[in-house]
């Protein structure tokens, strides 16, 4: 297949290569959702080939909620505490997710300088009816022929856990993206240059023309 559409879901409390169980002294660092040695990982960076054209159209990272001090250790089946009440006011990881191409971070801060990215509050994962989505990865992100990208993830509710203490679901991060490959990939760039959006059904609009014209 030339286009095909891929999903992936990272846990960090899944088996990780390593062996490593990831720790409350590695909240507050930026970790890689594919090489980052904790949760589930793949075994080299994500990159594009000189024949592939990458499109990321949508992250997420688990939500967090603000709650009262002293109230129950879980909301809306969110972490909040490790005791018997919530000792911070903060229900879940307090999480954020960046795109990285090359050693470029996709979101800045209005001064050119780079963040944390997107809070789990504005794009949730998992999606529920306690909580919705208000942002929107658009643009999409392209990635060119034969850079290199990734997704990473920045979560600072440690005093929520501890070392090893992550249960399946208490911080996870979930990224789809469209891979164009051969040909494809060659119109994908080209749609590019005549500034239209790289998407299956302008590829497939463009193979229309092209038939078309030389039809004509």
């Amino acid at each position: 297949m030339s286009m095909r559409s891929q999903v992936y879901e990272w846990d960090a409390a899944r088996t990780t290569v390593s062996g490593s169980a990831m720790g409350t002294t590695q909240f507050g660092s930026a970790l890689s959702i594919f090489v980052g040695g904790y949760g589930n990982n793949i075994t080299k960076p994500a990159e594009t080939t000189a024949t592939q054209f990458c499109v990321i159209e949508d992250i997420a990272v688990t939500p967090s909620a603000f709650t009262q001090s002293g109230s129950s250790v879980t909301y809306r089946g969110l972490p909040a505490g490790t005791g018997t009440s919530v000792s911070t006011g903060v229900a879940g990881p307090r999480a954020y997710v960046q795109i990285r191409i090359n050693t470029t971070d996709y979101f800045l801060d209005p001064d050119n300088v780079g963040n944390d990215g997107v809070p789990g509050s504005a794009s949730p994962y998992p999606r529920s009816v306690a909580f919705q989505p208000c942002f929107n990865l658009y643009p999409d992100v392209y990635v060119l022929p034969g850079q290199t990208w990734d997704v990473r993830v920045t979560a600072y509710q440690s005093n929520n856990y501890t070392a090893g203490d992550l249960s399946a679901g208490d911080l996870q991060c979930f990224v789809k993206y469209t891979l164009y490959d051969g040909p494809d990939a060659l119109i994908a760039n080209k749609l590019l240059e005549m500034g239209i959006s790289v998407n299956p059904g302008n590829v497939d609009w463009y193979k229309r023309t092209l038939i078309q014209s030389q039809g004509m």
